[in-house]
């Protein structure tokens, strides 16, 4: 059975006296059983701290963490149960990939008839049977992966901690690892945390995601929630490829007045950000905000048009076929439905 993970007012300070350095502020977290959290944010937000606290590799210096309901601070991370894949797979390198995998049951006394079930099973749910033999020099990026993530699943602990797996794999092989992890945990079922800096991953993988900048989350919801309605301005540029655009402007008596333009939508507030997802943008000859066209790039799936406007560049997902070259003058129309709203000096989401 899937065990939760509670991450109670964690603090974290580096340095001591003027070059202290918080760099976790009170983090409160809860991790429903058989969720995937993931922990994303640009270097330096703490997101790797907050994971090596977790997992027992560094202490706070003040709050709680619960597995399964048992505060673990002070407890050494083997006795934590708890399984981490590492960007460096940390293999080792004179033991065949069969007994990688089963080193952790062996230092546990697991009987040699249970561990090579174990084996058997965690190498066919990996698709690895055939590379029981190898050592990891013999193995690519991929499969040396896989195999750290074997020997993680054969122990069937209480928590899966991932951190940036798969940073060191190429484009290709990190979409494919990515399915083959998502595919895994939904086998598996185990509570996970995943550190990582790329929104992508962090899109696809969670079950929720933990935004986080400057030691505190920003953010802590659905990949859905935390695209379309991002809680600040950090949210909104941090997740989201292309980010999105933000224009500055004002309440006007018939809509939201931007550079001369008054477009059709109902600002909260005096003064205000209008934020816009590229594929909330389209191209219309008839629409009042006007600009020029500066750059196209066809991605094939998809063309991004890079529009120069009185209030700044703005980018618009388009068609494959998008019909427009650089020089162009072209109107943009604007989906009131999908507008996000921020304060122009904090940052902070406004409600309509």
């Amino acid at each position: 059975m899937a065990s939760p993970l509670d991450i109670i007012g964690i603090t974290k300070t580096f340095g001591k006296g003027e070059r202290q350095v918080e760099v976790l502020k009170h983090i409160d977290i809860r991790v429903e059983p058989g969720e995937f959290l993931i922990l994303v944010g640009p270097s330096g937000c703490g997101k790797s701290t907050l994971l090596n606290i977790i997992a027992g590799l560094d202490e706070p210096i003040g709050g709680e963490i619960r597995i399964g309901g048992n505060n673990v601070v002070g407890v050494a991370p083997k006795d934590r149960d708890i399984a981490m894949v590492f960007q460096s797979y940390a293999l080792y390198p004179t033991m065949t990939v069969a007994q990688n995998i089963g080193f952790a049951l062996e230092m546990r006394k697991v009987p040699m008839p249970q561990r090579e079930q174990l084996i058997a099973e965690v190498a066919a749910m990996l698709q690895i049977e055939h590379l029981l033999d190898r050592r990891p020099s013999q193995l690519s990026g991929g499969q040396r992966q896989r195999v750290a993530m074997g020997r993680a699943l054969a122990r069937k602990p209480q928590l899966f901690l991932f951190d940036e797996p798969l940073s060191n794999l190429d484009a290709k092989l990190r979409v494919e690892m990515r399915a083959e992890i998502k595919r895994l945990h939904q086998a598996s079922g185990i509570t996970s945390v995943y550190v990582t800096h790329d929104q992508i991953e962090a899109m696809t993988l969670g079950s929720r995601i933990a935004v986080m900048k400057g030691g505190v989350v920003q953010q802590l919801g659905t990949p859905s929630e935390i695209y379309d309605t991002p809680a600040n301005t950090f949210v909104a540029t941090f997740i989201g490829s292309p980010t999105m655009n933000l224009v500055n402007g004002g309440a006007a008596a018939n809509g939201f007045a931007v550079a001369g333009a008054l477009l059709p939508l109902d600002c909260p507030a005096p003064e205000a950000q209008l934020g816009l997802r590229p594929e909330h943008l389209s191209l219309d000859a008839d629409a009042p905000w006007r600009g020029e066209v500066s750059v196209v790039e066809p991605t094939g799936a998809d063309t991004y048009v890079i529009v120069k406007t009185v209030a700044g560049d703005v980018v618009l997902r388009c068609p494959p076929q998008a019909g427009v070259q650089p020089g162009e003058h072209v109107g943009l129309a604007v989906n009131a439905q999908a507008a996000s709203w921020f304060h122009p000096a904090t940052g902070d989401r406004l409600h309509a």
